[in-house]
C-alpha cells in the first residue's frame, strides 16, 4: 500500500508545524514531508518538533541541499532524527537550486559530482563506517558517527534531470520526485534510474479538493500555466504534452481549465475527493510508494485540505 502524507510548505509558519503532525498522527494519515527551500525554515528543526509530538507519523524531509552542510553534518542531522524516532523518519538529499548555492557560497563546480560524494559518504556514515574522502566536493578524515541508526533509512535523491535520476539508482537508496509526479513521470523516472531493486519511490503531488471539478481546476490552471511558462521538466513526460503545450498556446489558462477531465486525473489529485483518490491509485500501480499532498502555500487555503488527506489516507 502506498502512503499517504502530506506536505508541509515552506511558505507556513514554522510554529505550525507541531499541530499538523498531530492532527495527521491522529487522523490516521501515514506521513508529513518537510519542505527545506533556501531561505525560509529549516528541515531538519522542523523534523525534529514533528517526530516529537507524534507516535506513529512518518516524517520525510525533502530535501536537504546537498552542499549547504558538509557530509558529516548532514549524516549527523539524519542519526540524530533517527534516534529521535526509529523507524519515522525518511531523509531525502538534492542538488539544490543553483543561484541559491551561489548566494551562500557554496556552489560547486560540478553538481552531479558534488550530489555523487555527498550521497555515498553520508550512506557510508550512517552505516557506521569510518570514512575518509578527498574528493572533489567532500574531504573526510577519519570521521565515524558516535551513533549511527542501528537500521539507516534509505537516502532519497531529489532529483529530475536524466543524468542525476540515473544517479539516484546507482548511489541512492531511491528518488523524491517533486511536484508534479504524474505517473507517466513516474515510471519514466524509475527507468532513467534504471529500476534497480528495493528502489523507494516518493512523489510529490499539487493538491486541489474542491465540491466540483470546475472549481478545482479554476484555482489549478494558474498553477499550470506557471509550470508550462517555465518548461518544467516533468511535464514532457505526459503523454498529452504536446497537445496541452498547443492548448494553452492558442487559449491561456481558460483552455487549462476546460481541458479534459482524464487529462488533470494524470497531472494530480486535483478535482473532487473521488478524482483525487483515482489519481493516488494510478501513482500506486506506477510503483510509489510514498505520496506527499502538497496543498496551497498560502496557509488559509491549504490548511483545510488536511481533512481531505485524511480522508484519502483512511480510504
Amino acid at each position: 500500500m502506498t502512503a499517504i502524507g502530506m506536505c508541509f510548505p515552506r511558505t507556513w509558519p514554522a510554529a505550525l508545524v507541531t499541530d499538523v503532525a498531530r492532527r495527521l498522527d491522529a487522523g490516521g494519515a501515514d506521513e508529513l514531508w518537510i519542505i527545506e527551500d533556501c531561505f525560509y525554515t529549516a528541515g531538519p528543526t522542523l523534523s525534529a518538533a514533528a517526530l516529537s509530538v507524534t507516535e506513529r507519523l512518518t516524517v520525510g524531509l525533502g530535501i536537504l541541499p546537498a552542499v549547504a552542510r558538509t557530509a558529516a553534518v548532514t549524516a549527523m542531522e539524519i542519526a540524530t532524527l533517527c534516534a529521535l524516532a526509529p523507524g519515522r523518519f525518511l531523509p531525502g538529499i538534492g542538488h539544490g537550486v543553483q543561484e541559491w548555492m551561489g548566494q551562500m557560497g557554496v556552489r560547486p563546480k560540478s553538481p552531479l559530482t558534488a550530489l555523487d560524494e555527498v550521497t555515498v559518504a553520508v550512506t557510508r556514515l550512517l552505516a557506521g563506517e569510518t570514512v575518509s574522502v578527498d574528493g572533489k566536493t567532500v574531504f573526510l578524515d577519519n570521521v565515524k558517527l558516535d551513533a549511527p541508526p542501528a537500521d539507516p533509512p534509505p537516502i532519497l535523491l531529489g532529483v529530475r534531470g536524466p543524468k542525476s535520476l540515473a544517479l539516484a539508482g546507482r548511489v541512492g537508496g531511491g528518488v523524491v520526485l517533486a511536484e508534479p509526479a504524474s505517473p507517466s513521470y513516474v515510471r519514466a523516472s524509475v527507468e532513467n534510474a534504471g529500476s534497480p531493486d528495493g528502489f523507494v519511490v516518493a512523489a510529490f503531488s499539487a493538491f486541489c479538493v474542491r465540491a466540483d471539478r470546475k472549481t478545482a481546476y479554476e484555482w489549478t490552471a494558474p498553477w499550470l500555466a506557471g509550470l508550462l511558462e517555465q518548461k518544467n521538466p516533468a511535464l514532457p513526460a505526459l503523454p498529452f504534452y504536446d497537445d496541452l503545450v498547443l492548448r494553452y498556446e492558442a487559449s491561456g489558462v481558460p483552455g487549462l481549465v476546460s481541458m479534459p477531465t482524464e487529462w488533470w486525473l494524470e497531472l494530480g489529485p486535483i478535482g473532487t475527493l473521488d478524482d483525487a483518490a483515482t489519481h493516488l491509485d494510478a501513482l500506486e500501480a506506477a510503483g510509489v510508494h510514498h505520496v506527499g499532498l502538497f496543498p496551497d502555500p498560502e496557509v488559509e487555503h491549504g490548511l483545510p485540505q488536511l481533512e481531505h488527506v485524511l480522508a484519502l489516507a483512511n480510504r
